[in-house]
Parts: C-alpha cells; sequence; structure tokens
C-alpha cells in the first residue's frame, strides 16, 4: 500500500509540517478489517480532483480491476459503463459542504461481470488533516443487486398488476368493436409501448373462424392504433382504423396469428423491420421514427385466435424483455374476451339491424296528398337495435295512411315482432277500417306474439275533406305545424298499448290544410334519463318552431339534435306536409 499510499498527495503542506496521507490510507485498511470482515465492503481514496488515491481488495474485486490500475483515474475514466454523473456530483458537494452523502445508489456495469447490470450503495465522506484543510474523500462501496433487483422484480409485479387493474376498469366499458380496441390501445400506450395497434382477423369480424396455413398470408381488419407524441412519426407506416391489409406469410405478426404465440425482438435490425411492416415503404418509415424494439401477442378468446396488440418502442430507450412480455399477455388476455364479447354482440346488432331495415318501408316522397320524409336511427350505446317503426300506405280515393310504432323490447324478437305487426297494420289497412277499428284488430294480433307489447299510432289522412282521421295507442301524441301559428302537441286519447287489452281505442278528427304539417316519432327521439318528458317535448316544439323548411332537413335537424348518442333507444320519425289533392 506504500505506492498507492503516497500517489496524487506529494507535495501538499500545512504548517506543521507535510502531510502524511499514507496514515489515512493505514486507517482506511484497519476499516476494512474492522468493518468488513468478509471483504464485501470495498473502499476508496479519491484526491480532490476526485482521481482514485487507493483502493481496498473488496473494490478490486467488486470493479474487475486491479489496484495499480485504478490510480489516477476518475470513476468515468475507469468504469464507462456506470453513470458516474450523480456520483461525481455528490463528491463534489462533499468537498465542498463537508456534509457526508450516505446511501447513494448507483447502477451499471463493470469488468467484473460485463453481462449483467449491478447496483451498489455509495457513501462519501470528506478527508481533511489535522488543520482542517480538505485532502479528498473517502468512499464506501456495497454491492446491494440482489436487493436492487428483488426491489425491482416487486415493483415490476406491482406496475402488471396496477396495469391489469387498469385495463379492467378501462377496457370493455361499451359493446362496441372499435371502442374496445382503442381502449386496449390506450392501456398499452405510453405505459408499456410508443405505438399500439390492435388488429383483428378480417374472417374473425365477419363472424367465420380463421386458420393460418404456413404459406399463407394473413388478411388483418386494423381497429385501433395509438402512438405517444414523442412518437407519432411511426402513425404513417400504420394501417388507418377500418383498413384491411394483408401481410404476408413471413411476417412476424402473422407468425403471431398463424401460430397463437408472442413473437419478440428485444433489439430490432433493419432486416427485422422487413418482417414487422406490411411494405418496403412502410418499413423505411418505422426506420425513419427509430423503432428499435418490437413484441406482437396473439389475442386469444375461447379458444379462438382473434389477432393481435401490436407493440413498438421507439422514445423508451429500453428493448421489450419478459417482465414486458408478461405484461402485454395479461392485457391482451383480459381485452381479447372483451373485444370477442364486443365481436359477437356486433354481429349480432348488424343480423337484427339488417332484418329491422328490410322491414322498414320504401316509399315515394309524395304520396296522394301528403309530402312525407322519414327516418330510422338505431339506439347508440350499448343497446340493440329495436322495435321502432313507421309506414306511409296508399289507399283508395287519393287517401294514405300514416303509421308509426314501436315494439317494447330490443334485439332480433323485437324486429321480428315488428315485422309481423307491420305486416298486419297493411293488410288490414286495405280494408279501408276506421282507425280505432283498426287498432282494435291489431291488439288481437298483438295477443298472439310472444308478451309483445306496442305503442301505435294510426291516421288515415283525406285531402279530399282536409282532415285526418287518428287513433293512439299508447304512442306520445304527434306534432302539428301550421302557418302563423305556434307548433302544438295534439290533444288525443292516449289509449293502451297494444298488448295490454280490455280498453277501447277512439278515432279523432284532426283539420290538416295545405301546407299544414304532422310530425310523427317514437320515444327515442325524445326520452332521456336526465330529462323530464315535458322539458324534452317542449324542446321538440321549438325546434319546429319558425318558418317553413324542407322536411328532409328537418329529419335531420331533429335527430341530430334530439337523438343523444348514448341513447339506448332507437327512433322513428315520419313527416307530413298536406298538399293539395291531385284531381
Amino acid at each position: 500500500m506504500s505506492a498507492a499510499g503516497s500517489a496524487g498527495f506529494e507535495g501538499e503542506q500545512s504548517p506543521r509540517g507535510p502531510v502524511r496521507p499514507s496514515g489515512l490510507l493505514d486507517l482506511l485498511n484497519v476499516a476494512s478489517i474492522v468493518l468488513d470482515t468478509e471483504g464485501r465492503i470495498g473502499l476508496a481514496v479519491l484526491d480532490t480532483d476526485l482521481r482514485y488515491v487507493s483502493v481496498n481488495p473488496a473494490l478490486e474485486r467488486l470493479n474487475g480491476i486491479p489496484a495499480e490500475d485504478h490510480l489516477g483515474r476518475t470513476v468515468r475514466e475507469l468504469l464507462p459503463q456506470v453513470d458516474a454523473d450523480p456520483l461525481e456530483a455528490a463528491a463534489r458537494g462533499v468537498l465542498e459542504t463537508g456534509r457526508p452523502v450516505v446511501d447513494l445508489p448507483a447502477t451499471g456495469r463493470t469488468p467484473a461481470d460485463p453481462d449483467e447490470e449491478h447496483a451498489w450503495s455509495v457513501s462519501l465522506y470528506r478527508l481533511e488533516d489535522a488543520l482542517g484543510a480538505v485532502l479528498g474523500v473517502a468512499v464506501s462501496i456495497v454491492d446491494v443487486t440482489e436487493q436492487y433487483r428483488t426491489a425491482a422484480e416487486a415493483e415490476g409485479a406491482r406496475r402488471r398488476l396496477a396495469a391489469v387493474a387498469d385495463a379492467s376498469a378501462r377496457i370493455g366499458t361499451t359493446l362496441r368493436l372499435d371502442r374496445t380496441a382503442y381502449e386496449l390501445a390506450d392501456v398499452a400506450v405510453p405505459g408499456l409501448a410508443d405505438v399500439a395497434a390492435v388488429d383483428l382477423l378480417d374472417a374473425v369480424v365477419e363472424g367465420r373462424r380463421s386458420t393460418l396455413g404456413p404459406a399463407e398470408p394473413a388478411v388483418l381488419r386494423a381497429l385501433a392504433v395509438r402512438a405517444d407524441d414523442d412518437a407519432r412519426d411511426a402513425l404513417r407506416a400504420a394501417d388507418p382504423p377500418g383498413r384491411v391489409a394483408r401481410y404476408g406469410p413471413d411476417r412476424l405478426v402473422t407468425e403471431c396469428v398463424r401460430t397463437g404465440r408472442p413473437v419478440m425482438v428485444a433489439r430490432v435490425t433493419r432486416e427485422d423491420l422487413g418482417r414487422v411492416a406490411r411494405s418496403p415503404e412502410a418499413a423505411e418509415l418505422l426506420r425513419r421514427a427509430g423503432v428499435h424494439s418490437y413484441l406482437a401477442v396473439p389475442l386469444i378468446a375461447r379458444g379462438e385466435v382473434l389477432g393481435a396488440l401490436d407493440l413498438k418502442r421507439i422514445a423508451n430507450p429500453l428493448p421489450f424483455d419478459e417482465d414486458d412480455l408478461l405484461l402485454a399477455r395479461e392485457l391482451a388476455a383480459r381485452a381479447a374476451l372483451q373485444i370477442d364479447n364486443a365481436r359477437w354482440y356486433q354481429n349480432a346488432r348488424d343480423t337484427a339491424l339488417t332484418l329491422q331495415r328490410s322491414l322498414l318501408p320504401s316509399h315515394p316522397p309524395v304520396t296522394g296528398g301528403l309530402e312525407v320524409a322519414s327516418r330510422y336511427q338505431p339506439a347508440g350505446g350499448t343497446s340493440e337495435v329495436g322495435g321502432d317503426w313507421f309506414d306511409v300506405i296508399e289507399l283508395t280515393g287519393g287517401r294514405t295512411a300514416l303509421v308509426v310504432g314501436d315494439v317494447m323490447g330490443s334485439g332480433i324478437a323485437a324486429a321480428a315482432s315488428m315485422g309481423r305487426l307491420r305486416t298486419a297494420t297493411n293488410t288490414l289497412a286495405a280494408l279501408e277500417l276506421d282507425p280505432a277499428q283498426l287498432l282494435g284488430h291489431l291488439e288481437r294480433t298483438t295477443a298472439g306474439l310472444d308478451q309483445a307489447i306496442a305503442t301505435c299510432l294510426y291516421a288515415v289522412h283525406d285531402p279530399h275533406r282536409r282532415r285526418c282521421l287518428i287513433a293512439n295507442a299508447g304512442h306520445l301524441p304527434p306534432v302539428r305545424l301550421r302557418a302563423g301559428r305556434p307548433p302544438e302537441l295534439l290533444d288525443l286519447p292516449t289509449g293502451v298499448p297494444l298488448g295490454v287489452g280490455g280498453v277501447a281505442f277512439s278515432t279523432t278528427e284532426v283539420g290538416l290544410e295545405p301546407g299544414d304539417r304532422l310530425v310523427f316519432y317514437t320515444d327515442g327521439l325524445v326520452e332521456t334519463r336526465r330529462h323530464p318528458l315535458d322539458e324534452r317535448l317542449d324542446a321538440l316544439l321549438g325546434l319546429l318552431e319558425g318558418p317553413d323548411r324542407p322536411l328532409e332537413e328537418v329529419c335531420d335537424l331533429l335527430l341530430r339534435t334530439l337523438h343523444e348518442p348514448e341513447n339506448s333507444d332507437d327512433v322513428a320519425l315520419l313527416i307530413a306536409r298536406a298538399t293539395p289533392p291531385m284531381r
């Protein structure tokens, strides 16, 4: 230790004579023996330039560098893979203030174990001579890698649990397929990746099973893509939501959905990008964006591969590792079930909606003495299609029957009941019955349906007598608009819904001059959970007030303004304007 003991301090003087740092180093060795009988504490002395003056054998072993190679060099020069900035800043602070620093964390790699990241606890103390002159810094170093890894594993487990809990709360809030996919992408970015895409096999979206052979491409439909602010350049290489794209058999996402196993490329090369992207142009865009790590995890529900969660890192400098893979699989497994539920719900809803639309009439814009316009709006939110309908039926003598109704309930059963009621209404209308009589016969038809209850308005317009005969079965009243007068809700006997029975219906005569308008609608247009019905009916009347406008424009205005996106009921809307009778 004599050579090490004199290095860096020769020539320094004090009023009492030359400083003897070798005595300090002897003390350092004694401390090493007393405090570290097993040789686990690394000890060192740094001069005021933060260069090594001496190290003990334990530090030689920790660093994997002989003692003589330490002398005269700084930590930064000796250990380039250790983050030296906080260590040097702390040492300068100790030199300036004299206040020691205890348990300063440090991480990095040393020649003793170049392939593994280590963690150390570092303490620093200022060294002074008898007169208080600053000589340097004494450093003690303890390897705490095991504790660090244990804490890191615990933090990783906590992070995964937090992410899974977050996913449970945020994924599957609706049964909309695209919304569920976006919720998964939002959970993955930025906590797990800088770019996330959710893609489903196109056959799966259409309700068919998909099995890929080794030489088959994957036909994927993009549902959602999300990028952190620092990674938006990569979006140019992504398939926009809604687009169907074909990925070759050699692409990594194809391998993922074909095998049902994750594919991870911790450090992406240019060649890897060619297998990540769909095309060479997209691969070049990813390269320019700085994609350096890639992970694809299959979305599997009920034993079927639905698609993949595609993850990329750009701004996050760390490559994907096994902990990231574990978290991605947990998120994908949780989201896949929600996506599968949304997929089957959407398929059922599309089927019911197709049935519903096929049962609604296609009427001419002018019938007899009426100009008519109509709309059907499916329910928003998570509800299924309902049983709302309207009809315009030509009768003899230039007369026209106007019908609007609402079967209570939703889904295919409600749509099927609606279809039977509409067919029965058309058949009964051909008999030219009084509206109240027609509703009485329709009541008996409803009684034959399985627990079906429906509301209905049936009106017959006679342009020659300039009147409408209207009967009501539990439905909301129509609105009449006349030039120079405010819109009015017609005062009709409400009656009871079809299917209730026991109460006779009545017919009311309402005048309808040329230019007058009648607005028929179902309750989905005006009823909400947040507003009283009277308030919503007033809003309807307010929108209808003012100068005469094209009927199509009025239909769009009412739906756009009154039918809220989250409304769980569908809407049928029918507007008729009286015209002079045809001769």
